[in-house]
């Protein structure tokens, strides 16, 4: 299974999407917004736990790889993970190395993952969580039509200090 355009293309993670992973997850400044970097040893864990399978019934994280298309270069990894089944109701999340932001290539990513979640995985709703202090994630998931519908107050515990979150919506279009 791939989902790509004309610059990108998602692949479900496979072993070789590790290096990407561990870079961008213990990495203090790209997580500052998300939750305390990860050690090798929670990564590999928190990335195994990623890897395929994934049935439609799980509740854990299925995540893809973004990768350029002309020379396959890492670009970093979103993914979906159904938090209520009944209501067909999923969380994407998100991660572009430092090097890849401001391209949109989490637009694109963040296109395909959408059109993914509604047309093949038949979902009726998408939910986000970003930092009230990461105003790229929070741009970008309101340029691709998610609302801001709630903050969450002491939301999250980084660095010692507990942070807002905006929580994000998106429903599925109308036909």
């Amino acid at each position: 299974m791939q989902f790509s355009d004309e610059r990108i293309k998602l692949l479900p993670f496979q072993n070789s999407d590790f290096e990407c992973f561990l870079e961008i997850i213990t990495c203090p400044q790209m997580m500052k917004h998300v939750y305390d970097p990860l050690t090798y040893d929670e990564a590999k864990s928190s990335f195994e736990k990623r890897l395929p399978p994934w049935e439609l019934d799980s509740d854990k994280w299925r995540s893809f790889s973004i990768s350029e298309i002309i020379n396959g270069g890492k670009l970093g990894f979103i993914s979906i993970r159904i938090v209520n089944h009944e209501a067909k109701i999923a969380e994407v999340g998100f991660m572009i190395k430092a090097s890849a932001q401001g391209k949109g290539i989490g637009r694109k990513a963040l296109k395909l993952i959408k059109q993914y979640a509604f047309d093949t995985l038949m979902l009726n709703k998408l939910v986000a969580y970003c930092s009230v202090d990461n105003a790229g994630s929070s741009g970008l998931l309101e340029k691709e039509g998610f609302i801001r519908e709630n903050r969450l107050k002491q939301n999250t515990l980084i660095n010692h200090q507990y942070r807002d979150d905006y929580a994000y919506g998106l429903s599925k279009p109308a036909l």
